[in-house]
């Protein structure tokens, strides 16, 4: 017992710091934000309030300017999470077929993730923003086959999300491709070489032996990309400047830096509600997959 006793208190002793670390920047910052979200009228000037309620909540969910953020975002998590999963593995699975230069296309793939993103957001404006010299490189190609051209920058609301849902599935597909072609390289080819044996067809081997066996990394970045996705909001900066209540293209994290740090800055306890809505919202979508998850390896 003694000893069981010392080897517990020696385990404790190597997490205190990682669990220091979560406390000091995890742990108490997200009470501070719940605290926040409920004093109402907080003056971050005089570090004072007159009450404590649901008011800011209350005020946040009528916001038309975190109603119209809390859409983009909605719309850009239903648009990007399935679609970049989806090709991403198609793409694992052509990489995987590969024998001659496998490794040199995996880098190319890659290369989008450890671009800058502002980088890659000046090039997207470069394709699709209209200028007074050029239409952009999509409309000349949309021009070529008799099309008109669109805004796509500062036009209509369904072609700026339209570039948005393309620029982050453009620029989560390299993590995507790089997790799902290692579990593809994990799966044990015995299972490819019985299933041959009996004369399967591919499409049966994909189905009951590649997906069951690399689903848990599926899952994975399922999961990830609903956070990932909730979180966007450098994507729109790098496409649509800084003011993007004006484009009509603000997520949920851009209108709480808006209501912290932005032109109408200064309302803590606005930010904190919409902060305390957002972590709900990513905490039950993620509890939601984990379930079905676990219902699917069962």
């Amino acid at each position: 017992m003694e000893v069981t006793g010392r080897s517990n208190l020696k385990a404790w002793l190597y997490l205190l710091p990682a669990l220091l670390f979560l406390g000091v920047f995890m742990v108490y910052p997200l009470v501070d934000v719940f605290i926040y979200s409920f004093e109402e009228g907080y003056n971050s000037a005089s570090q004072s309030f007159f009450g404590i309620g649901i008011y800011n909540y209350s005020y946040v969910l009528h916001d038309p300017y975190f109603l119209q953020a809390l859409k983009n975002t909605f719309i850009l998590v239903i648009i990007t999470v399935p679609l970049s999963t989806g090709i991403a593995l198609l793409i694992s699975l052509g990489l995987n077929s590969i024998k001659k230069l496998k490794e040199l296309f995996q880098t190319i793939y890659f290369l989008p993730y450890v671009t800058n993103t502002l980088a890659v957001g000046l090039v997207f404006m470069i394709l699709f923003k209209k200028t007074a010299y050029s239409d952009g490189m999509v409309n000349i190609l949309i021009n070529a086959f008799g099309g008109e051209s669109v805004d796509f920058i500062d036009g209509p609301y369904w072609a700026k999300m339209m570039v948005l849902c393309i620029y982050t599935i453009w620029i989560v597909m390299p993590f995507k491709v790089l997790i799902l072609t290692s579990a593809l390289a994990s799966v044990n080819p015995v299972y490819y070489s019985a299933a041959k044996v009996d004369g399967t067809s591919k499409f049966r081997i994909f189905y009951k032996i590649t997906l069951p066996m690399i689903s848990p990394m599926i899952f994975y970045l399922i999961i990830t990309g609903f956070i990932g996705a909730f979180k966007a909001y450098s994507d729109a900066v790098a496409l649509f400047g800084t003011d993007l209540n004006v484009a009509e293209m603000n997520t949920i994290v851009g209108y709480v830096y808006d209501m912290l740090y932005g032109d109408s800055g200064g309302y803590p306890s606005y930010a904190s509600a919409a902060a305390i809505i957002l972590f709900t919202i990513v905490l039950t979508i993620t509890v939601i997959n984990l379930l079905v998850s676990n219902r699917t390896k069962k």
